[in-house]
C-alpha cells in the first residue's frame, strides 16, 4: 500500500511554510448542470437515500404530431398514440484516497493533511469533467477511443442526421465514419460562423429535434457547443464572429450559461474545452481533426446515488491518518431509441457532433 512521505524539498528548512498545486482547469460544466430537463447535462439523484440499485432511467415523450379532428368529427377511436422511450444510466462507486503518517507530518513544512484534502478535490473535479467529455464522445456508449470501425458506422448510419463532417454535409461518405473524416481538410472545413449556422440548422432539423436551453435570466433560448482549443483558435478568427463579440460581456454577463472567454453568437455560446482531445492524422493529407459537441437540452444524464464527500480514517495506532474522497455516479451521453421498439435505432438525444481540422501552431 503506497503511502505518501514528505518530499525532500519541502522538510524544514528555509522555505516558506506554503504550498503550490499545479494548475488545473476548473469544471467548464458546471454552469450546465441542473437537474431539470432543461438543462445540458441533467442529474438525476433517484437513487439518494433509501432507494437502491445500480442505474437510474431517464423517460422521453415525444411530442405529439397528429392532425386531430376538427368541426365536431369523432376524436374517439382516432386518438394519437403518445411515443415514450426509456434510457438506463449505470452508475459507478469511485473512490481516491492519500495517507500520511504523524511523522511525515511533524518534518514537513506543509499540513499533509490539507494538502491531501485539495488534491483530492482536484482529483475529483477533474475526474468528473472528463467523465462528461469521454460521455459526449462516446459511440452508443463505448468511449470513442475504443469504438471498432463498425460501431462508428452503425452510430452515423443512425446519427447522420446529428454528424457533420467540416464544413459541408456532402463530406459524408455513405456513413463510413473514417472515409468521412478523410474528407475534413485545413482550409474549407474549420470551424467558422457559416459551419455553426449549418450546425443549427442541422440540429432544428434533425428528428427528433435538439432542442435549445432556456436561459433563467431572460428567458431566451441558446444552444452551448464544446470546442476544444485549436478548433476555438479558428472559430475566434472568423470576421463575423470577432465583430459580434463587441459587449457581449457585458449583455451576457449575468447569463449562468456564460462565462468570460466564452463566444456567444447567434443563439450559440461557445465554450472552449482544452482537455477534449484531437483524432490524430485522420483527416485529409493526414491532418489531425478534433469534435465539436453542439448541445441542447438533455445533452448528458448524470445519475447520482451519492455525491462527492471525504472520509477520514486512523491507522497504525493513530499513528497514521489517511484522507479519501468518493463518489457514486454516472455520466453517459442520452441515448433514446428511434425505431419500432423502445431502444432500436439509438439516437444521441441532445448532442449534435460535429468535427473540424485541428491544426497546431506553426
Amino acid at each position: 500500500m503506497a503511502e505518501s512521505t514528505a518530499a525532500t524539498g519541502l522538510t524544514v528548512q528555509q522555505w516558506d511554510d506554503k504550498f503550490f498545486v499545479e494548475h488545473v482547469q476548473g469544471n467548464r460544466f458546471a454552469s450546465d448542470m441542473g437537474r431539470t430537463e432543461n438543462s445540458i447535462i441533467h442529474i438525476k439523484e433517484d437513487l439518494s437515500g433509501k432507494k437502491k440499485g445500480d442505474s437510474v432511467t431517464f423517460a422521453l415523450v415525444n411530442r405529439l404530431t397528429g392532425n386531430g379532428v376538427e368541426n365536431g368529427a369523432t376524436l374517439e377511436g382516432n386518438e394519437e398514440d403518445m411515443d415514450s422511450r426509456s434510457f438506463k444510466l449505470t452508475i459507478k462507486d469511485r473512490a481516491n484516497g492519500v495517507r500520511s503518517s504523524s511523522w511525515d507530518n511533524q518534518i514537513s513544512s506543509i499540513d499533509l493533511r490539507k494538502a491531501a484534502k485539495m488534491a483530492l478535490q482536484t482529483w475529483a473535479m477533474e475526474d468528473t469533467r472528463d467523465r462528461i467529455i469521454t460521455a459526449l464522445g462516446s459511440i452508443n456508449g463505448v468511449a470513442y477511443g475504443t469504438a471498432s470501425e463498425a460501431q462508428k458506422d452503425a452510430w452515423l448510419a443512425d446519427n447522420a442526421d446529428r454528424v457533420l463532417f467540416g464544413a459541408a454535409k456532402a463530406n459524408n461518405s455513405s456513413n463510413d465514419h473514417s472515409a468521412s473524416l478523410a474528407n475534413i481538410d485545413n482550409t474549407a472545413d474549420k470551424l467558422t460562423s457559416n459551419a455553426a449556422s449549418l450546425m443549427k440548422r442541422m440540429a432544428r432539423t434533425a428528428s427528433p429535434k435538439i432542442h435549445p436551453v432556456r436561459s433563467e435570466g431572460d428567458q431566451r433560448y441558446f444552444y452551448v457547443v464544446y470546442v476544444p482549443s485549436l478548433v476555438f483558435r479558428d472559430l475566434k478568427a472568423d470576421a463575423t464572429i470577432t465583430q459580434a463579440q463587441r459587449d457581449v460581456s457585458l449583455r451576457m454577463q449575468n447569463n449562468k450559461l456564460f462565462r468570460g472567454g466564452d463566444i456567444e453568437w447567434d443563439g450559440m455560446i461557445f465554450k472552449e474545452i482544452e482537455d477534449i482531445g484531437v483524432i490524430s492524422g485522420a483527416g485529409a493529407g493526414s491532418i489531425d481533426v478534433a469534435p465539436v459537441y453542439f448541445c441542447g437540452a438533455q445533452a448528458v444524464g448524470y445519475g447520482v446515488a451519492s455525491r462527492w464527500k471525504s472520509e477520514e480514517e486512523l491507522f497504525d495506532y493513530k499513528r497514521k491518518k489517511g484522507c479519501a474522497i468518493m463518489e457514486m455516479g454516472g455520466f453517459e451521453k442520452m441515448l433514446f431509441g428511434s425505431g419500432s421498439n423502445d431502444t432500436d435505432d439509438l439516437k444521441d438525444h441532445g448532442v449534435l457532433t460535429g468535427y473540424f481540422a485541428s491544426v497546431a501552431d506553426a
